[in-house]
């Protein structure tokens, strides 16, 4: 029994520590210091939940900006099932679903140039991304304008509002998120 008490004891301490005290400190932490990121990047208008800024969303309106194809499973951008398609370069049926999404891009775009972005036919490796690249953005321009009936310099200019810059230029690419982009529009069409 002696070799076990110390064991025994090290175990409940450990337990509380880190499975208690550490854990509230942390979660305290966030909530003073980030309150928006520890809740999950949550985005309101007027008090209406409409998504995360961490998460895309599914939109196929003519009148909104598309995000990247989600690989979710039965739903896409559905977080519980995060994982890209798991298709290798070489493999037809992912050749196939990008010639599929190429040919929906250029049907619902077709005043856009012939070469669609990369990003609006493949799907990310968590298959949530909610970020485009701004020239993604810019190929959707025509649709999202004419589908709104506002100026396509408008629509430019919202999206150059819209666009995230790395703090530093290597540390990352510019990337606008869709779904902040789309209530930008929304904000600026409603009365």
């Amino acid at each position: 029994m002696q070799l076990f008490r110390p064991a025994i004891s090290l175990f409940i301490l450990l337990t509380l520590v880190l499975g208690g005290a550490y854990p509230l400190l942390t979660t305290g932490l966030a909530q003073w210091w980030f309150p928006q990121s520890a809740n999950g990047s949550l985005l309101a208008v007027k008090g209406e939940l409409r998504g995360s800024s961490l998460i895309g969303q599914d939109f196929t309106a003519a009148g909104y900006f598309h995000g990247r194809p989600s690989a979710t499973g039965d739903k896409p951008y559905n977080g519980l099932a995060s994982s890209g398609s798991n298709l290798a370069v070489s493999n037809p049926a992912l050749d196939q679903a990008i010639s599929q999404r190429v040919a929906a891009l250029r049907q619902a775009n077709p005043q856009a140039s012939a070469t669609a972005p990369v990003e609006l036919v493949t799907a990310s490796a968590s298959g949530l991304d909610p970020h485009l690249s701004p020239e993604a953005a810019l190929w959707q321009l025509p649709r999202v304008a004419q589908a709104r009936h506002l100026p396509e310099q408008q629509v430019r200019e919202l999206i150059e509002a819209n666009t995230q810059r790395p703090l530093l230029y290597f540390l990352g690419e510019p990337v606008v998120n869709v779904l902040q982009l789309n209530m930008a529009l929304d904000a600026l069409t409603q009365p």
